[in-house]
């Protein structure tokens, strides 16, 4: 419910928004890191912009907030698309551990874990773990177990075995329509280690790893193939939430004055065709 209402209040906001400037840029946090891409020099490939750190945000809310367009931002790049034929450089085997590592311990998933488990709590849910401390406890260990399980699935295992980058590749330029179709197209198409696309395995089969794998420490589970395939299908379309909200992000960010550092954009931007 949390995540369809960001959805809708950041679709409402680049519905109405004309086509975003390209020559506005969000007030610039002192930092010693360069803000481009920067080309790898062992490598034909360009790394993207470092991420903006949490601390940067003085607004409301301020940690909160830039903890959260961090943890976004973790999983999201983009190629400069001023540069034909750019590549961005792939995530090594350390490189997803350690993607897999920083998703599963970011405060982020530890406040959304505390709210999923009182929000079960509630419910009764797994109504063997009781209720009271012990049984939020209880609940909030299983929950936090599902996400460290679906970040080791989809950032780490299956990106490893079939050479995948578990990243989103934001398109960033071009029509609303056009970018919320590439954005729901990442549930089905990803990106090879070497730039080429596929079929996205490490969605569904990550994401239905998680979910059996959840059925040995949940026992109020159902264990039938329809309960399975029907909290398969929910963390797929939560996914794809993320994913349109990743999209729109440099928007929201901008218009809030919230911590976002992209790339600027030369007056003759290339844009690849689709």
């Amino acid at each position: 419910m949390v995540l369809a209402a960001a959805l809708a209040w950041g679709g409402s906001l680049w519905a109405q928004q004309q086509p975003p400037a390209t020559t506005s840029q969000p007030p610039a946090a002192p930092s010693p890191v360069p803000v481009e891409a920067q080309k790898n020099p062992l490598a034909p490939c360009w790394q993207p912009a470092p991420m903006v750190s949490w601390q940067d945000y003085e607004g409301p809310m301020n940690k909160v907030v830039g903890a959260f367009g961090r943890k976004l931002e973790r999983k999201t790049v983009h190629a400069p698309h001023f540069k034909p034929g750019a590549v961005l450089c792939s995530l090594n085997f350390e490189g997803k551990f350690l993607l897999f590592v920083n998703d599963t311990i970011d405060p982020i998933t530890f406040l959304n874990v505390g709210f999923n488990a009182g929000i079960d709590q509630a419910e009764n849910s797994d109504p063997t773990f009781g209720q009271g401390a012990a049984g939020y406890g209880k609940r909030f260990g299983a929950n936090m177990a599902d996400a460290a399980s679906s970040a080791f699935f989809k950032d780490f295992v299956y990106p490893e075995i079939f050479s995948e980058d578990p990243r989103y590749y934001r398109m960033a330029h071009g029509s609303a329509k056009a970018r919320l179709g590439h954005a729901l197209e990442h549930a089905f198409v990803a990106y090879r280690d070497n730039g080429t696309q596929m079929f996205n395995f490490n969605e569904w089969l990550g994401t239905t790893s998680g979910v059996v794998l959840s059925n040995m420490y949940h026992p109020g589970n159902s264990r039938s193939v329809a309960s399975a395939s029907e909290r398969v299908a929910y963390n797929v379309l939560n996914d794809i939430g993320f994913d349109i909200l990743r999209e729109f992000w440099p928007e929201i960010a901008h218009k809030f004055k919230l911590p976002f550092r992209d790339e600027p954009r030369p007056a003759n931007t290339f844009t690849p065709s689709n």
